[in-house]
């Protein structure tokens, strides 16, 4: 009889045995941001002088860091902003699907991002940053309003916001218009 491992394909016995680690070749540095011993060892340094690990932040830095991480999580919606006037200025005035799509999602998500402001911010919240997270909070939610104020725009650009006094009564007449246009032949 033979043996299981002599009717093994070569790659599965390397697969389940891997080859040892190669030598380091002398002379020859590690890339950046690798490290070839255990995991707490001494990092060599671009000079292949070695470091010791990084400290840990102090409870200062750390709620520097979550103020910092608060007020980009609070900008975030003006960074979509331009991109989203440019795609509602491209999409017409007719009503169509992809502006009726662009205009769904410039109200959809303001007022989504406006009913979770605390789930946004929860966990950046500390009890020494109370203050300057309700600041970030009130520029987030401003933000938002200024998101569904270009829906608002554009829903007004395509002529579905009642503005005038005949949309509002039946017995009022519709403008008229000045200009004609005559067909030529």
């Amino acid at each position: 009889m033979s043996t299981p491992d002599s009717n093994v394909p070569t790659w599965v016995s390397q697969l389940r045995s891997p080859p040892g680690a190669k030598a380091r070749v002398p002379g020859v540095p590690d890339p950046i941001g690798f490290s070839s011993g255990p995991s707490g060892s001494k990092k060599p340094n671009k000079d292949g002088k070695s470091q010791p690990p990084r400290k840990a932040p102090t409870g200062e830095e750390m709620e520097t860091l979550k103020l910092k991480k608060a007020w980009e999580v609070a900008l975030g919606p003006v960074k979509a902003l331009p991109m989203t006037v440019i795609m509602m200025y491209m999409s017409g005035n007719s009503l169509q699907i992809f502006s009726i799509m662009m205009v769904f999602m410039a109200f959809k998500n303001p007022i989504a991002g406006l009913m979770a402001t605390n789930q946004a911010f929860e966990r950046f919240n500390t009890e020494k940053n109370a203050a300057q997270m309700l600041q970030t909070k009130l520029v987030y939610v401003a933000m938002q309003l200024v998101a569904l104020g270009v829906g608002i725009w554009k829903v007004n650009s395509m002529g579905l916001l009642p503005t005038t006094r005949s949309d509002w009564l039946m017995w009022e007449s519709l403008r008229e218009s000045v200009d004609k246009a005559i067909t030529a032949l």
